[in-house]
């Protein structure tokens, strides 16, 4: 196979692999029963004028399975990080003793686990639809490297099923990854 193939197909892996970094990025982002700090940590919080991470104002840790406690920095930054966490309307209350804020994680009930799980698969679906358009516009530079003459049709048809079994492969670590989520949410 030519040059130019390995490069589209090198490239569509690559962006496919990031498709699906960012399925299970958006899957950390949904609440189970469990304490995560990848719930709040990308949060934006108004400190000092300008929107910050809550990342970069605190650090996290899980004492118990389901509480969360941030520590703040800077003390004087408590306030806004409880008003972020109020308004991202995660369902969770923070409370403050001054200098810690402590997330309390109640239990979910069987139809909000039953949401969330319909959340997921529309999250799964998304990164799967995603990886799709990646595979059809390297089928596009695949049948442009053919019509121009760089590339034999016998090559773009074994490009196109190296490209095909990539597609189901990256599509296929977006279900297993949707699984492995699924029984998270539903597990009691």
């Amino acid at each position: 196979m030519s040059e130019e193939i390995d490069m589209v197909l090198l490239e569509a892996e690559e962006k496919m692999e990031n498709a699906v970094a960012h399925s299970r990025a958006e899957f950390a982002t949904v609440r189970t029963g469990r304490a995560s700090p990848v719930l709040v940590e990308k949060l934006g919080v108004e400190y000092y004028g300008a929107e910050t991470t809550m990342q970069q104002l605190a650090s996290f840790s899980v004492p118990e399975a389901r509480q969360l406690v941030i520590s703040p920095f800077d003390k004087s930054s408590i306030g806004a990080i409880e008003r972020a966490i109020q308004e991202a309307d995660l369902g969770l209350n923070p409370s403050s003793d001054g200098v810690v804020i402590r997330l309390n994680f109640p239990m979910l009930t069987e139809e909000r686990r039953k949401e969330l799980v319909r959340m997921v698969k529309a999250m799964a679906e998304e990164g799967k639809i995603q990886i799709r358009g990646i595979r059809r516009s390297a089928r596009h530079e695949l049948d442009a490297l053919e019509r121009d003459g760089d590339a034999s049709a016998d090559d773009i048809q074994r490009a196109a099923k190296g490209l095909d079994r990539l597609t189901h492969d990256y599509e296929q670590q977006v279900s297993d990854a949707l699984t492995q989520k699924e029984d998270e949410l539903l597990e009691v």
